[in-house]
């Protein structure tokens, strides 16, 4: 006899580079507002600190899957981030110690139900109808990675024409910066994915579109939006 009730769900995995085995997936944390250009662009300044948010793993798009658009919005957004895979965890872990968790880097995409977002802003209502939703976190393959985080370009166009260009040296917060106070908040394990938030340029997106991000040195993805 099972000891389940049913069949469980099965594990959410992302690709890895060069490498036969995938990359288990135990959950998804966000960074928002991490560069000065995009908090503007939100209506934020200097005085508004990064900060965390949550998409479950069951929202992650693998590479060659399109993105189904989501229902109650009229307003999808694109947000391309670097991602930060962890291959170890902790609490309270030491900036100078957390690079040592990473696995590798990818590409990815924090789509938002930007109406959604806005009205439970103005009502101080959480936002995980507007973050968490089905197929809400595209993902290139994950490369794996030692060393100093990649610093170049980042870049997103739809069908063709430049939306967001930026360098990953603006993050307001960095990678070891963000492990650690993320390290503060949750206990880290193996197999967490951070998007560690997204220059400016973002923008709507619409049933047809085609949507490409890059990240320079780490990777690149696409899909279309169906």
């Amino acid at each position: 006899m099972s000891q389940f009730a049913f069949d469980p769900p099965a594990v959410v995995a992302v690709p890895v580079e060069g490498q036969a085995g995938a990359f288990p997936v135990r959950r998804i944390l966000c960074v928002g507002r991490n560069y000065h250009a995009h908090r503007v662009e939100m209506g934020g300044d200097d005085r508004d600190p990064p900060f965390f948010f949550a998409k479950p793993a069951d929202a992650i798009v693998p590479p060659g899957r399109d993105v189904a658009y989501p229902p109650r919005t009229a307003n999808l957004h694109h947000e391309v981030e670097l991602v930060v895979a962890l291959k170890a965890g902790g609490a309270d872990v030491p900036v100078d110690s957390a690079l040592g968790l990473v696995f590798g880097y990818a590409v990815g995409v924090d789509m938002t139900r930007r109406d959604l977002q806005n009205a439970a802003k103005d009502k101080g209502y959480p936002w995980e109808a507007a973050k968490g939703f089905d197929d809400a976190a595209p993902i290139s393959a994950i490369r794996p990675w030692s060393g100093a985080p990649p610093q170049g370009r980042i870049r997103l166009s739809v069908n063709g024409a430049a939306r967001q260009d930026s360098t990953l040296d603006r993050m307001i917060w960095n990678v070891a910066e963000i492990i650690a106070e993320a390290s503060r908040l949750w206990t880290l394990a193996a197999g967490d994915l951070i998007y560690t938030g997204t220059p400016e340029g973002v923008g709507p997106l619409v049933r047809g579109d085609r949507v490409e991000g890059k990240a320079e040195g780490v990777g690149r993805l696409s899909f279309t939006v169906v």
